[in-house]
């Protein structure tokens, strides 16, 4: 148990950084920059937690990023911002880098050679089509909370 707390704490500690130097290059007024860095921190290392649960990693993802929309909403009602200047560098670190490098690197890859790979060509498909849920999740995760909150009429 100690074991997954400062995993956790690690995770948080280092995914925190991106969403701070993101903040700072989309000009986030220095006040808020540690907001910032708190729903960072918050929503990768809850993806963490829910994936060592055996969560799919798109599903964390989802629930990790509409966990940083009602956190960035929070944020933005206590200090009167748009709720985006939070969110937008949050979630930075949950973008899926390393499976979109796999997907164009398979790609080259299979494209240098004369013959079609079955091995190359699953991997492509299956960090591709990783890439693409994950970003799903990561928009409409994000975009949940706010179409959630502010809502003109009842659901019912």
């Amino acid at each position: 148990m100690s074991s997954l707390l400062l995993d956790l704490l690690n995770d948080a500690f280092f995914s925190a950084i991106p969403a701070l130097g993101f903040a700072i290059l989309f000009n986030v007024p220095q006040r808020y920059l540690v907001y910032c860095a708190l729903a960072g921190a918050l929503g990768h290392s809850a993806r963490t937690l829910l994936m060592h649960v055996n969560m799919p990693i798109e599903w964390a993802t989802f629930v990790a990023a509409a966990l940083v929309g009602v956190i960035t909403i929070q944020f933005a009602k206590r200090h009167l911002a748009p709720p985006l200047m939070y969110a937008v560098a949050a979630i930075i670190p949950m973008v899926p880098g390393t499976y979109a490098f796999n997907t164009v690197i398979a790609l080259i890859q299979l494209t240098a050679q004369s013959q079609v790979s079955p091995e190359l060509s699953a991997q492509v498909i299956v960090n591709g089509l990783k890439t693409v849920f994950i970003l799903g999740a990561l928009a409409v995760g994000l975009a949940l909370p706010s179409l959630l909150y502010y809502r003109n009429r009842p659901i019912i």
